[in-house]
């Protein structure tokens, strides 16, 4: 069995991957400090988004994040409302990049 981050220790070290990146981000909901999940949304700043959950393989065990809503940033902003609706321990952290950097693809961050 292996330990798992809580979430706010998740949340503070890839805040401060993105900001090496000098890639901007703002936690606009937070969660529970030790369980919450976390959801991504990545704001292209022309009007669109993309929000990303993390999701689990059952089959192989992999965690890899995954589109969940895509779109007018506002339809994206509503999936997040509906979402936080559900759970109300959730972590959402919106990233600004025109180039659509997130990091996500990077090692450690699906841990």
């Amino acid at each position: 069995m292996s330990a798992r981050l809580t979430a706010d220790f998740w949340v503070r070290a890839y805040l401060a991957r993105l900001q090496a990146a000098h890639i901007p981000a703002y936690v606009t909901a937070k969660g529970d400090p030790t369980a919450g999940a976390v959801l991504v949304k990545l704001a292209t700043l022309d009007g669109h988004a993309r929000l990303f959950q993390r999701s689990f393989d059952l089959t192989t065990g992999a965690r890899a994040w995954v589109v969940l809503s895509e779109g007018a940033e506002a339809d994206v902003d509503a999936a997040i409302l509906r979402q936080r609706r559900t759970d109300p321990d959730l972590w959402v952290i919106e990233i600004e990049s025109r180039e659509g950097r997130t990091l996500l693809d990077e090692d450690g961050l699906s841990d």
